[in-house]
């Protein structure tokens, strides 16, 4: 691998949704589509309600909530 390169790995919070899928059964398109259906929540919000409603792990929610509104937040 070249210096400074991540070898196509990806990074940030999808570098969770192989394992979020796997863990949970549901594809990150619908995990998305819950999240966007639970809001107008605050960031932490959605995380705590993801864990609470779904037994999701603080990292796997956190990860689909920060993709999910920083996706919306680019769409505008």
């Amino acid at each position: 691998m070249a210096a400074g390169g991540n070898g196509g790995a990806v990074k940030g919070p999808a570098s969770y949704f192989p394992a979020i899928e796997k863990k949970y059964g549901r594809p990150v398109a619908e995990w998305q589509e819950v999240i966007r259906g639970a809001a107008p929540r605050r960031h932490m919000e959605l995380v705590a309600w993801l864990k609470a409603e779904h037994g999701m792990g603080h990292g796997h929610a956190n990860a689909l909530v920060a993709h999910t509104l920083a996706e919306d937040a680019r769409r505008g």
